[in-house]
């Protein structure tokens, strides 16, 4: 009888164990992107459609960004937790104005930022691009073309305004156009009818990492254990979306970016793949979100020479590996 009463008290507290721990509450996170829904954005959809969040014990909303929405302010103030920024750029900027953020991995080795020409304008070789008008945005002015400018030659008379609406390229064979590389010249094939010639900034020395995660400073500190369980969680996602069967990933962007279609994200996945977007360099052997001192570094010093920084900021307080380099998800890439 006491064998009998002692296993049934061992069954009880097995039984209180599993349902302790099954009803342990996840801890809820916000997510802030740069944009409205994206292929661009599919391993943090990747994560939240099947699970992964779920399995490391986070309860994440994705915050949508857009025209009309600036994600980033929200991050500082504490009414998201994760920000998506475009590049180190804003990291740097966030330093020099005492803003209490910083990078903690690195979705994107590459940043997808490109040039294109039209296949017929006898461009042959990047530094061609000189002789072309070039519609560059008012950010893009502010940041990567001012490297252009310091590193190889180009002026501001050769460029006009980017205005997000690829007409007057498409018009103009003397010209060349920015654009994503997962994008933009999906979106001239399709209005002009031709193929655009691709120079991606990141194959010529523009070796900023890109669609980071950002968090405050304050949770680094203060939780670790969630930032890292956020981390390690996209990476996965990413791992899941660029490899495996993304297709609850892409229902959930077409819910939330209507305007999105199959064939468009398709062409972005097909693009971050053929070009190492989101894995290559650092990443085979690290894995995704992998950063370096040295990149980050080689960086900063060509945007200093540029102009775009302040050469004596200190940037090691703009971003930490202390979450990145673990070699998380190898093992689902693809062979």
């Amino acid at each position: 009888m006491r064998e009998v009463f002692r296993q049934a008290a061992a069954l009880s507290a097995l039984v209180a164990l599993s349902t302790g721990s099954a009803a342990q509450p996840l801890d809820k996170v916000s997510f802030g992107t740069n944009w409205v829904a994206q292929a661009e954005h599919g391993g943090f959809y990747q994560a939240l459609a099947d699970g992964t969040y779920k399995k490391y014990g986070l309860d994440v909303t994705i915050v949508q960004g857009g025209p009309q929405v600036n994600n980033r302010i929200l991050l500082p103030v504490g009414r998201i937790d994760f920000y998506m920024s475009a590049n180190m750029l804003q990291a740097f900027d966030a330093v020099a104005q005492n803003i209490p953020t910083l990078v903690v991995a690195a979705s994107f080795q590459k940043d997808p930022q490109v040039l294109m020409v039209h296949p017929d304008a006898g461009v042959s070789k990047f530094e061609d691009l000189k002789k072309l008008t070039v519609f560059v945005s008012k950010e893009g002015m502010a940041g990567y073309y001012q490297w252009l400018k310091n590193d190889y030659g180009f002026t501001d008379r050769q460029v006009k305004p980017y205005l997000f609406n690829p007409q007057p390229f498409i018009a103009d064979k003397r010209s060349a156009m920015q654009g994503y590389v997962t994008s933009e010249p999906f979106a001239v094939e399709k209005a002009g009818g031709f193929k655009p010639k691709i120079f991606l900034l990141a194959d010529h020395g523009f070796d900023t990492y890109s669609t980071l995660i950002e968090t405050r400073r304050d949770l680094v500190e203060k939780r670790p254990d969630l930032v890292q369980r956020f981390v390690d969680a996209s990476i996965i996602g990413w791992y899941n979306y660029i490899y495996g069967d993304n297709k609850a990933a892409n229902a959930m962007i077409k819910r939330d970016n209507p305007e999105m279609t199959d064939e468009a994200i398709a062409h972005s996945i097909a693009k971050m793949r053929d070009y190492g977007i989101v894995d290559s360099g650092d990443s085979l052997k690290l894995g995704i979100g992998a950063m370096s001192h040295e990149r980050i570094r080689s960086f900063f010093d060509k945007m200093a020479r540029a102009g775009v920084v302040k050469p004596d900021l200190d940037i090691r307080k703009s971003y930490t590996l202390q979450f990145v380099n673990k070699k998380v998800g190898l093992e689902l890439r693809r062979k």
